[in-house]
């Protein structure tokens, strides 16, 4: 593998208002001063933009931080970026996520994360124009959904992925094989990273966590998948972000095959906590978490608002990630708790909320 320096470079973070991005920003402003990061975002209404505003205001205090509002679908924008800041390294995490809203609202996965993706892609492949040096790494988001309904656990990256339950899975499986041409028609060095259930302060709404908190607290009942035979390999935001970093530091090797042409700089990694929960042991620690920070009172009746139910269309039963190739490579293995996590959330909740 080869090393790339972050510092005095210029990274483009796609999705910067987002979950993941807006973490990934920080950290970089933070972590690494003296390089200049791009943010771009078209902060949509799929959840809460107050949200995605309040990230965003809390990133704009970074002098290192250049922010653009605009969709990564627009072409023109994305050539006009790479032309005019020259990115050494670009994340991509913007998408349209979720999988149950892919089965009402097709439309926006294919222009997100195939017409953005595919726009990103090129402007990489055009970053080397002219003898430029252009694009060192390219890290984007797949998604632990490529899984489908795999049988074999825990999901390694060694694994068949050919049989997507949701649109939104096929389209992270079409971003993993864009990827794959590119890099090796290209020489573009990248690597693809499937995320396992993120979550933790200012998450997605749309994640059960959240959404579980909002019902809870408006005194709702919540709808509890598969009778809770569930098992999700939640994974603490602050640990993706690390992963995410080491990662960016460390290309594929651009080498020859034996036919001396290219052989593709092209990796794909699980980051999970490689600890699946089950689904009702999480309420509980939810629960638990949610009286502690004052956001339900003490007497709340759980079992009152708990319900039951069989499991949704393009959903599976269990997730849970085989990282061994990630702490292999990288020496990195996500380790927030479930507990700790869950306590950060519900401490932000109620200060967000107040």
């Amino acid at each position: 593998m080869s090393t790339v320096a972050l510092e005095n470079k210029t990274i483009l973070v796609t999705g910067a208002a987002g979950f993941i991005g807006s973490n990934l920003v920080k950290r970089i402003c933070e972590g690494v001063p003296s390089a200049k990061v791009v943010g771009i975002d078209s902060v949509n209404d799929y959840y809460d933009v107050a949200l995605k505003e309040f990230r965003l205001n809390e990133l704009s205090k970074y002098e290192s931080f250049t922010f653009i509002k605009g969709n990564i679908a627009n072409k023109e924008l994305i050539t006009e970026i790479f032309s005019k800041y020259k990115p050494a390294v670009v994340v991509n995490l913007a998408a349209q996520a979720g999988v149950r809203y892919s089965i009402t609202n097709p439309d926006a996965y294919v222009e997100a994360n195939l017409i953005g993706f595919y726009n990103i892609l090129e402007a990489c492949r055009h970053s080397y124009d002219d003898g430029e040096t252009g694009v060192e790494h390219l890290v984007y988001a797949s998604s632990s959904s490529v899984y489908g309904s795999n049988k074999k656990v825990p999901y390694s990256t060694e694994d068949k992925v050919d049989n997507p339950v949701s649109l939104y899975a096929a389209t992270k499986k079409s971003n993993e094989l864009m990827a794959h041409a590119y890099s090796k028609l290209y020489n573009i060095p990248s690597t693809g990273l499937r995320f396992f259930t993120v979550y933790g302060p200012a998450g997605r709404p749309d994640m059960a966590y959240f959404g579980f908190t909002n019902k809870l607290k408006n005194n709702e009942t919540i709808k509890i998948f598969n009778y809770g035979n569930c098992k999700r390999d939640f994974t603490y935001v602050d640990d993706i972000v690390e992963g995410v970093v080491r990662v960016m530091k460390k290309a594929p090797d651009k080498k020859n095959g034996e036919d001396g042409l290219p052989l593709p700089p092209y990796k794909v990694y699980n980051i999970g906590n490689n600890n699946p929960e089950n689904l009702l042991d999480f309420v509980q620690i939810l629960s638990e978490e949610l009286v502690r920070a004052g956001v339900l009172p003490e007497d709340y009746d759980f079992d009152a608002h708990k319900e039951l139910v069989p499991m949704q269309p393009g959903d599976v039963p269990v997730t849970y990630a085989d990282t061994s190739a990630l702490e292999k490579d990288f020496g990195y293995k996500p380790g927030t708790s479930l507990r700790e996590g869950l306590r950060k959330f519900a401490e932000w909740y109620v200060e967000f909320y107040k």
